[in-house]
């Protein structure tokens, strides 16, 4: 399946924050790629422009083409609630997000590589399907054979991350899907309602 595989700060820069993590880089130009990247006087843009471009920071922070982007808005346009808030919330609920929230991997790219590489359990079954959707209850860990791998454990190593709807357990690897979390909870920084008035024209 494609993926992204280009040069991530250049993203980062085009949408002026470091949506795949600290970045060196972006620190010493974090703004907009190109000759007239650090111009006063640029184009000012469409509503429309501004929806598409939350868009596609959405995409590319959580590593989700578009297709698979589109349906997960289906899914939350069919739910009750407030749909920008549910369409985060099903996102988080990704098993390569759910990974790389525990701390399980450094990033989500690598995350979706230990579960494509069958490396990850939910309640005692493998799964290699990066956009599985997780449920509240759920168990997630490190399969027995995976536990020794250095990538997962020099990740360990930093420390697991808390947030508030992850529960983890360091000495078994394993970790429970609590809820689905509120979006204050959420720290990346998307405006989801651009998103819906985007999708609902």
């Amino acid at each position: 399946m494609a993926r992204y595989i280009g040069p991530k700060t250049k993203i980062a820069r085009k949408f002026k924050e470091p949506i795949f993590g600290p970045d060196k880089y972006f620190d010493r130009k974090n703004y907009g790629p190109g000759m007239h990247g650090n111009s006063k006087r640029r184009r000012k843009q469409s509503e429309y422009g501004i929806q598409l471009q939350e868009k596609q920071k959405a995409k590319y922070t959580y590593g989700i083409l578009e297709r698979q982007f589109r349906n997960v808005f289906h899914r939350a346009s069919q739910r009750k609630g407030i749909t920008g808030e549910i369409l985060l919330q099903l996102i988080e609920a990704r098993l390569d997000n759910v990974v790389y929230r525990f701390g399980i991997a450094p990033t989500r790219a690598g995350a979706r590589q230990l579960v494509s590489h069958k490396h990850i359990t939910v309640n005692e079954n493998i799964v290699n399907i990066p956009s599985f959707a997780v449920k509240p209850g759920d168990i997630i860990g490190v399969r027995e054979k995976s536990k020794s791998l250095e990538a997962i454990t020099e990740s360990l190593s930093k420390g697991t991350n808390k947030y508030s709807w992850l529960e983890w357990e360091d000495e078994k690897l394993v970790g429970k899907f609590m809820n689905y979390p509120e979006r204050e909870e959420i720290p990346e920084n998307i405006k989801e309602q651009l998103i819906v008035e985007l999708y609902s024209k």
